[in-house]
């Protein structure tokens, strides 16, 4: 039984071999020696899961060869998770659990309270990498590179409705409503959105204010309640 899930970007098929980069290949024999004959199971967010077994096994590099496909492609929702970056490793956490939960897309927006104003887009696309490989995912959100709420909203789709996480409706919250179909979660900063950010929301005619109970919930915790809200009715689970 392979005991590691690796995420590669060469496109899988059976029968074929892929090429290890020098830090996969550290992993796989240095961390978690394995050596030639070991299984390992591999997915590139496309392809589905492939079972592979090592050929070649060296510090600098190796190779794996795709054997029988064991699991399909399955794609989530077309659902994107938008958020005021936070502290770093809260900011981690919220990247890792929409991976795990179902989103699509992951946006980090920049609004007017935001306190980071900075994030490093691949570093947290290492972390949805890693998410996907733990929780046995075969498809890999992408993280956007940060923007401001403002000019999001500016080119916002037509056809797509936004769940609009609102604080000031703690414990008056508004039901979610509609069909599945694009969608996208608004989770903002830890000092709230500010009141043009909310009067523009509202003037959305795609936005729907949605109220995430009677507690404030720090953004992390929002945006975990948020997509299993969404998920529970009107996405896949």
């Amino acid at each position: 039984m392979a005991k590691v899930r690796l995420y590669v970007e060469q496109s899988l098929r059976q029968g074929e071999g892929v090429s290890l980069t020098r830090e996969q290949a550290h992993y796989l024999f240095g961390v978690m020696r394995l050596g030639v004959g070991d299984e390992v199971l591999l997915f590139d967010g496309r392809s589905g899961e492939f079972r592979a077994e090592v050929g070649e096994a060296g510090k600098r590099g190796g190779t794996l060869l795709c054997a029988e496909q064991t699991r399909p492609l399955q794609t989530p929702p077309d659902l994107w998770l938008m958020f005021a970056p936070i502290k770093k490793a809260r900011t981690d956490f919220i990247v890792e659990k929409a991976a795990e939960m179902g989103a699509a897309r992951i946006c980090p927006v920049q609004t007017e309270f935001t306190n980071s104003e900075r994030i490093r887009r691949d570093r947290l696309q290492a972390h949805a990498v890693e998410a996907a490989e733990q929780c046995g995912g075969t498809f890999v959100p992408e993280v956007a590179e940060l923007a401001r709420l403002d000019r999001v909203l500016a080119d916002w789709p037509e056809e797509r409705r936004l769940m609009f996480c609102d604080e000031t409706l703690v414990g008056a919250g508004e039901a979610l409503a509609g069909a599945p179909g694009p969608w996208a979660i608004l989770i903002g900063p830890e000092g709230g959105f500010s009141e043009s950010e909310r009067v523009r929301l509202r003037a959305m005619p795609q936005a729907v204010a949605v109220s995430l109970g009677p507690r404030i919930l720090r953004a992390d915790t929002a945006a975990v309640a948020a997509m299993t809200l969404w998920q529970s009715h009107l996405g896949d689970w």
